[in-house]
């Protein structure tokens, strides 16, 4: 089944690739593994601020990590030239969770993105994964999320 039938049917529009918010590029290549910049957690276009286990609940955490997986999606597309069907595999996440100091579910957090990942990748979305607290991200944002993949 093709990658932009599962979007459809999971009702998922994918944004315009964000930009860069300071001195990078939003993705690189090397073979045919492709590197994804950190991308931000939004909400409604701009940065979803929040630290989970403060002013944040775990649930709210997974839906911005949904928002984040969406946006790497709409990234990769780009790093594929248009083609999401050239991803052969989602090899690696890397989340970053803004996190209270007795916060202790950063993993369920970024299960949003994970799930997600899944969802339209099928097997070949299941990841390596890391997940973790940090004391705080750019613009106070909630949640960071940088993506690995192997592609055509």
């Amino acid at each position: 089944m093709s990658i932009y039938t599962r979007l459809q049917e999971l009702n998922i529009a994918l944004p315009a690739t964000a930009a860069p918010a300071a001195s990078y590029v939003m993705h690189a290549q090397t073979g045919n593994t492709v590197f994804l910049s950190g991308h931000i957690a939004k909400k409604e276009g701009k940065p979803w601020t929040g630290r989970l286990g403060g002013d944040m609940e775990t649930e709210e955490g997974a839906l911005a990590a949904r928002a984040v997986g969406i946006d790497l999606i709409a990234t990769l597309e780009a790093a594929c030239g248009g083609d999401l069907n050239r991803v052969r595999r989602i090899v690696k996440l890397t989340s970053m969770v803004n996190s209270a100091a007795s916060f202790t579910e950063q993993h369920l957090v970024t299960n949003g993105a994970s799930d997600l990942f899944a969802q339209v990748f099928g097997t070949q979305g299941k990841h390596a994964r890391s997940a973790f607290g940090v004391a705080q991200l750019p613009l106070g944002t909630c949640l960071e999320i940088e993506l690995v993949a192997e592609v055509d």
